[in-house]
C-alpha cells in the first residue's frame, strides 16, 4: 500500500462536494422548469437527482472530515443557458453527470492502492454516475435527440 496524499485527496473531496452541491441547485432548478406532457416523470427524476447529489456531497464530506480536512461552504459555478426545453435540460444534465464522473475518476486515480475504503467509494460513485449518464442518454433517445452532451452556457449564476 502506498501512502495517501492527504492534501490532494482533501482538494478532490472538496471539489466533489462543491460540484455535488451545485447539482442539488441545478436539478432543483430543472425540476421547476420542465413543462410539457412528460413533465411529471421528468420532474420526479430531477428531484431524485437533487436528493442524490446532496447525499453524495454529504458522503464526500464525511470522508473529508474523517481525513481531518475542512469542507468548503462553496458550490461549484452553475452554468445557466436560460433555455429550458426538455432536450436542453437533459443535455445539460448529461454534461453535469459526465463532469462528476471525471471528478470521481480523478479521486480513484489518486487513492488507488492507498485507501481501500476511499477507492471503493470512488468506484461506487463512478458506477452511479455512469448509470445516470446511461439513463439520460436513453431519455434523450426517447425524445428523438442524439444522446450527446454539449451544452453551451450563456451566463453563470
Amino acid at each position: 500500500m502506498r501512502k495517501l496524499n492527504d492534501p490532494k485527496v482533501h482538494q478532490l473531496l472538496s471539489r466533489i462536494m462543491e460540484f455535488e452541491l451545485a447539482g442539488v441547485v441545478r436539478y432543483t432548478h430543472y425540476s421547476l422548469m420542465v413543462v410539457g406532457p412528460n413533465r411529471l416523470p421528468i420532474v420526479q427524476f430531477m428531484k431524485q437527482q437533487a436528493s442524490e447529489s446532496l447525499l453524495h456531497a454529504q458522503q464526500a464530506g464525511e470522508i473529508l472530515t474523517g481525513l481531518e480536512g475542512h469542507p468548503s461552504q462553496r458550490i461549484a459555478p452553475i452554468e445557466e443557458s436560460y433555455e429550458h426545453s426538455v432536450e436542453r435540460i437533459l443535455r445539460e444534465s448529461l454534461h453535469h453527470e459526465e463532469q462528476a464522473l471525471g471528478l470521481y475518476k480523478q479521486l480513484l486515480d489518486e487513492v488507488k492502492e492507498a485507501s481501500v475504503y476511499i477507492e471503493e467509494f470512488a468506484r461506487t460513485m463512478i458506477g452511479q454516475e455512469e448509470l445516470h449518464s446511461l439513463e439520460l442518454r436513453k431519455m434523450l433517445r426517447d425524445i428523438g435527440a442524439t444522446p450527446t452532451a454539449a451544452p453551451v452556457a450563456k451566463r453563470r449564476r
